[in-house]
């Protein structure tokens, strides 16, 4: 679960990177563990006092700034950001010298040509290797590699085609414009709710926030000081939660929930996922010896309170290994090792 933060050249990507890692983090480096919020924990921890709380975490990292005025990003970023799993970009809307959108519509571009070049290249080679042997060419990358060029010479980013982006024999290329990308359109202090931002797409999603701010407010330890400030400025909260949920949520991942005296904890999982599978992010020899699954919804349990009322009502399951978890699942596993 890495996220990079990237951007032009002044563009406040650093602000959001310290914002999200807070002043120590941010000042130890450019990478961070930052935890993802779940206030469903909460009834769950006043049940339990468990000894350990445990939130799924979300790997950020600040990749150094590119292009400049009228220039695209450059290929050093643009290599730098292939190799993870979903892409923040940070436009621009503060200073009054670059225009946000256009930034968001050349890396967009950017992006979208580089992947390109590549499928070009790659298109001949496998050309030429046909002509030599047709037995060199698997044509299920040929095919899969022509409806990504149809679908850039449209100029449509391949994450426009979420079954394209996820055949096998494409995920080698690491393309650009197949990356979940969250663009944050960074704007002056308390013109957040002004700003009109384009619409959501596939894989692809719009947030206006004040990264300068942000950073303020992660520099404040005090909670207490920290909500009269947001008062003052007229906010209802943080603007950095929703920027942590989008970037989970464009990741493909959901949430189960485990809880217990120990520890009670949230544990992320992709989207589809089945008990078994989930079994195993808890760890490997729990999924190999997957017998069944306890499972409370989460919804079933705010509803009764604690989990022997939940018991004595039927609203507890045992499932098995074709069950697909769903968000907020409260699973016990029972395995044999």
């Amino acid at each position: 679960m890495k996220t990079a933060i990237f951007g032009f050249s002044g563009s406040g990507k650093t602000d959001l990177f310290a914002a999200l890692a807070g002043p120590a983090a941010a000042a130890a480096g450019n990478r961070a563990m930052v935890k993802v919020p779940d206030e469903r924990l909460a009834p769950l921890i006043k049940l339990f006092s468990p000894k350990k709380v445990t939130y799924s975490e979300i790997e950020y990292l600040d990749i150094p700034g590119g292009g400049g005025k009228g220039a695209g990003l450059g290929e050093r970023v643009l290599n730098e950001v292939r190799p993870y799993d979903c892409l923040i970009g940070v436009l621009d809307g503060f200073s009054g010298m670059n225009d946000p959108k256009q930034q968001w519509q050349a890396i967009e571009a950017d992006m979208m040509i580089t992947d390109l070049a590549v499928i070009e290249k790659r298109l001949e080679k496998l050309e030429a290797d046909g002509k030599k042997n047709k037995a060199l060419v698997d044509p299920k990358e040929e095919a899969g590699l022509r409806r990504a060029l149809a679908l850039l010479e449209e100029e449509k980013p391949l994450r426009a085609d979420a079954e394209l982006s996820a055949l096998p024999e494409l995920r080698g290329f690491k393309f650009l414009s197949a990356r979940p990308i969250l663009y944050v359109w960074n704007c002056p202090e308390g013109e957040e709710a002004d700003q009109q931002l384009p619409e959501d797409a596939d894989g692809m999603a719009h947030i206006a926030v004040s990264a300068k701010l942000e950073r303020e407010l992660a520099e404040i330890d005090d909670p207490e000081e920290k909500e009269l400030f947001l008062t003052d400025l007229g906010i209802t909260e943080s603007a950095l939660d929703k920027v942590i949920a989008k970037t989970y949520q464009l990741l493909g991942l959901i949430s189960f929930l485990t809880a217990g005296e120990d520890e009670c904890r949230t544990w992320p999982l992709r989207v589809g996922s089945t008990a078994p599978q989930a079994a195993g992010v808890i760890h490997t020899d729990f999924e190999k010896g997957f017998i069944r699954a306890e499972v409370i919804g989460y919804d079933d349990f705010l509803h009764y309170g604690d989990f022997k009322k939940v018991k004595e009502a039927g609203k507890a399951r045992l499932e098995g290994k074709e069950y697909i978890v769903r968000d907020g699942d409260i699973i016990e596993f029972r395995f044999n090792v």
